[in-house]
């Protein structure tokens, strides 16, 4: 597997890079590419969040779960789908719970491709999946090299929001500093639980408010 990440992100995780473990996930890659199977998202969008937010301009962790199944989705980032696609229903929530708290219209597309610009990490726990088969590489390594990132994160910079919603983002919380960090948790922004407290969660505004206390720039929630 040809890893095209962003040189900041090679040198803070290139112990990880040279682990038994991963080893196995690549190998397990191109395995499974071999028998004939697909993957998303494409090789060259599997590390698409470490290109588009560059370890120093890390001011959000945005943890999701697994990436999108289906064809065109998928492109690396959490919750975000490529042009063309019609936003998934868990993004709609999102869109919904941003427009309720700071205003912002409702977007017709899925790409959140200008927050990733502006320093929100977009981070699934798995970064690959075989095509209509969700949850099928969560056990292959996935885990531990994106908990080693959050870690890293934790570790090496101070002031960034961590948005955990959902119970199994929420069981990251133990990786994360919270002296000096700050972490928002809400359930889960799918169908089934928005109504079970992400809406009016109003973690866009709360994020704004603590990043400018910490002296940055708020993020541009548009799309």
């Amino acid at each position: 597997m040809d890893v095209k990440i962003d040189a900041s992100w090679k040198k803070v995780l290139k112990d990880e890079f040279n682990k038994e473990y991963f080893n196995q996930i690549v190998g397990h890659l191109r395995i499974e590419k071999a028998a004939g199977h697909t993957i998303y998202p494409p090789g060259s969008l599997i590390f698409n969040a470490f290109n588009l937010t560059p370890f120093e301009n890390v001011k959000v962790v945005l943890l999701g779960q697994d990436p999108y199944h289906g064809k065109g989705q998928a492109h690396g980032l959490c919750f975000s789908v490529q042009d063309g696609i019609k936003p998934p229903p868990s993004l709609v929530n999102i869109y919904k719970e941003i427009n309720k708290d700071i205003g912002l219209p409702i977007p017709t597309h899925g790409n959140l491709t200008k927050w990733a610009e502006q320093g929100v990490l977009m981070l699934n726990a798995s970064l690959t999946v075989r095509a209509g088969e969700p949850m099928s590489h969560a056990k292959i390594g996935w885990a531990e090299f994106t908990d080693s990132v959050i870690r890293k994160v934790s570790d090496l910079k101070k002031g960034v929001v961590f948005l955990l919603w959902g119970k199994f983002a929420q069981a990251k919380q133990e990786l994360i500093d919270e002296t000096k960090h700050q972490v928002l948790k809400a359930a889960h922004p799918s169908p089934y639980s928005a109504d079970a407290g992400f809406f009016g969660c109003r973690h866009f505004s709360k994020t704004n408010e603590y990043l400018m206390k910490e002296g940055l720039d708020p993020i541009d929630w548009s799309v």
